[in-house]
C-alpha cells in the first residue's frame, strides 16, 4: 500500500510539474507521457493452464531538456502486486544524457543496458506479445542469473555516438559502451565488481543495422546470518557473466521489418529470483552455458496501420537441445489511431523441459499511449 501511495503521489507531482513549469533557460520541452498494455492470454500447458485478463504494463514518464544540451527522463511502472522489487510499482528509468555532440553522448543514471537491438526498444514497438526469450533471459528482464526483474536496465554510466554521416545525414557507424553495477534496477553493487556492456553496428544502407554486442561482469548476492554462538557472519557469492550477441535488422521504407539476434551466455545463475529480505545462494543447476535465437518478419497490410507477422523464438537454458523452449508465433496488429492499437497472436510451444512438450497459447493486447 505504501508503494502504491508513493506511485500515486509521484504521478500527481509529475502532472503538476509538467503543467506549471514554463520554458526557462534551465528547463524546456517538459512532457508528461505514458502507455498501457491490457492483455488477455490463454495457455494450454498441461498442469498449468491459464485463461486470464491482465494489466501487463502501465507506465508514466516525465522528460525534457535541461540547459539545452541535456536530455533527462524519469519513468515509473505503476502496476504490480507489491510483493517484491521485481514486480511491485517501481522506478524503472532515471537518467540524464549530455547530447551536445552526435559523436559523443554521455548518459548517467538508471536506464536500458546497451546490449542487443531489441532490449532498448519500446514494449509496443518491438512488435510481438513480449520480448524474445533470449533477450528476456540474457539481457536483464527475467534474467538467467537470478536478479530481480529489471526490464533490461541497470545503474551506471554510458558513452555513445555516431560517426561518418552519409546520404541525408544517416550515420554509417554507431558505438555504445557503459559501466554498470550488474545488480539490476534500484540496487547498489554487492561484490564491487562492475559490469561492462556495449556494442557497435554499421548501417550500410538506409534502414539496415548489423551489429555485435558484449557483456562482461558478475551478479552477486550477500547472505547475512547469526550462528549458534551469537556471532554475525556475512557471505557474498559472485557469479561471473560473459555474454555476446550478433544482431541484424532491416526496416524498409514500405514498412517491412526483418530482425534476428543470437545471444550466447557463459555463467551460472541462482535458483530463485532475487529477494533482498531472504538471500538464497543456491544455484539453479542449469550449468554455465545458455543461448538463444529469434528471427522475425513483420509485413504491412496497410502501411503504418495494419500488419501480419511471424517469429521463430528459441531459448536453451543449458545450451543443449534437451532443455530448449521454442515458440512459433504468428499474429496481426491494427492501429485505430496513432496512440491506440490492438494485437493478436497464436503461439505453438515446444518446451523440452516439460513432460508433455507441446501446447498452444493465444494472446490479445490493447495497447495505448498518452
Amino acid at each position: 500500500m505504501r508503494k502504491l501511495t508513493l506511485a500515486a503521489a509521484l504521478m500527481m507531482a509529475a502532472t503538476t510539474f509538467a503543467q506549471e513549469t514554463k520554458q526557462t533557460p534551465w528547463f524546456s520541452n517538459i512532457k508528461l507521457s505514458g502507455y498501457g498494455l491490457v492483455e488477455y492470454q490463454y495457455s494450454g500447458q498441461q498442469g498449468n493452464k491459464s485463461n486470464t485478463f491482465d494489466l501487463r504494463l502501465v507506465r508514466v514518464s516525465l522528460d525534457g531538456r535541461l540547459k539545452g544540451d541535456f536530455y533527462w527522463k524519469a519513468q515509473m511502472q505503476i502496476n504490480g502486486n507489491t510483493t517484491n522489487n521485481g514486480t511491485s510499482p517501481r522506478l524503472v528509468d532515471l537518467f540524464a544524457e549530455w547530447q551536445k555532440y552526435p559523436f559523443l553522448r554521455v548518459k548517467a543514471g538508471q536506464f536500458k543496458l546497451p546490449f542487443t537491438f531489441e532490449n532498448p526498444m519500446h514494449p509496443i514497438d518491438q512488435g510481438f506479445m513480449s520480448y524474445s526469450q533470449n533477450v528476456s533471459c540474457l539481457s536483464g528482464f527475467s534474467d538467467r542469473s537470478g536478479q530481480q526483474s529489471s526490464n533490461g536496465r541497470d545503474i551506471g554510466i554510458q558513452l555513445q555516438g555516431d560517426f561518418l554521416n552519409v546520404g541525408k545525414g544517416r550515420p554509417l557507424f554507431h558505438y555504445q559502451a557503459g559501466v554498470f553495477n550488474g545488480q539490476g534496477i534500484n540496487r547498489k553493487d554487492v561484490d564491487q565488481q562492475k559490469t561492462v556492456a556495449g556494442g557497435v553496428w554499421v548501417m550500410p544502407v538506409e534502414g539496415m543495422r548489423i551489429g555485435v554486442f558484449g557483456l562482461e561482469g558478475s551478479y552477486a548476492r550477500k547472505w547475512s546470518y547469526t550462528d549458534e554462538a551469537g556471532q554475525k557472519h556475512s557471505v557474498t557469492k559472485s557469479l561471473p557473466q560473459h555474454r555476446y550477441a550478433v544482431s541484424a535488422e532491416y526496416v524498409t521504407k514500405s514498412d517491412w521489418t526483418f530482425r534476428s539476434e543470437y545471444i550466447h551466455s557463459t555463467g551460472e545463475g541462482f535458483k530463485t529470483s532475487d529477494n533482498e529480505k531472504n538471500a538464497d545462494l543456491t544455484l539453479n543447476g542449469y550449468g554455465s552455458k545458455a543461448d538463444g535465437l529469434y528471427a522475425l518478419a513483420i509485413a504491412p497490410i496497410k502501411k503504418k496501420k495494419a500488419h501480419v507477422k511471424a517469429r521463430y523464438n528459441m531459448y536453451r537454458r543449458n545450451g543443449e537441445w534437451d532443455k530448449s523452449k521454442t515458440m512459433y508465433e504468428i499474429g496481426a496488429d491494427y492501429k485505430f489511431s496513432k496512440n491506440i492499437g490492438v494485437t493478436a497472436e497464436y503461439v505453438f510451444v515446444n518446451d523440452r523441459t516439460l513432460n508433455k512438450h507441446n501446447y498452444n497459447m493465444a494472446d490479445v493486447q490493447l495497447q495505448f499511449r498518452f
